[in-house]
């Protein structure tokens, strides 16, 4: 069962729809909305300031959200947030991604669209503008995505949508099994490339 806790009597909030693996840890003035996937060991922490996920985003493997007392992270709607990343008391809007082990400081507002690449340090107060490629430490504005990035953009979050739906269906706690089976029993799921691979596409 997901970790969910209460302080000062304020109880985190999720919606029918989402998806919060039982590992994940929900604290306080927590709300997660509709579609949504949270990973597991995500760490959402709303015991300083409110942490609002939007309608269809993804908060993935052992992410932390937190901000300073009286700080605020709220996320838009379709944003995806790479496994290991950290928000901290920043602003993203709607179709954001922010790449694995990314970290996005107090203040900072990406604005829709935008791309901020694996392991990017944004900045506290940065300002990252709509429809962008961000990255490096700083992270610095490197040009305006391709078609072709926004496309593979739209599709992994249509890849976590179904994600959200089949780990609500599905997932369950099981013991292991001591040998594999002779069918190799994989699983069947078709979805977008790696980034690098997409760009190759004709």
């Amino acid at each position: 069962m997901t970790k969910v806790y209460a302080i000062d009597g304020v109880v985190p909030v999720v919606d029918p729809d989402a998806f919060v693996h039982p590992t994940a840890v929900l604290i306080g003035d927590v709300v997660v909305g509709p579609q949504c996937y949270i990973g597991p060991s995500a760490s959402l922490r709303g015991d300083l300031g409110r942490i609002v996920v939007g309608r269809g985003s993804n908060i993935q493997d052992n992410c932390t959200v937190h901000s300073f007392a009286g700080g605020e992270v709220l996320l838009g709607q379709a944003c995806n947030v790479g496994h290991g990343a950290v928000l901290h008391g920043c602003v993203l809007g709607d179709r954001v991604l922010v790449g694995m082990n990314a970290v996005v400081m107090d203040g900072a507002e990406i604005a829709d669209d935008a791309l901020v690449a694996a392991l990017a340090f944004v900045p506290a107060a940065a300002r990252i503008p709509r429809g962008v490629v961000a990255a490096g430490i700083p992270a610095t504005v490197r040009r305006d995505l391709t078609d072709r990035e926004r496309r593979w953009k739209a599709e992994g979050n249509r890849d976590y949508l179904s994600l959200t739906a089949r780990s609500a269906a599905t997932m369950e706690q099981v013991e292991a099994l001591t040998e594999a089976p002779p069918d190799g029993m994989r699983l069947g799921v078709e979805g977008v490339k790696p980034l690098y691979l997409a760009r190759m596409e004709v």
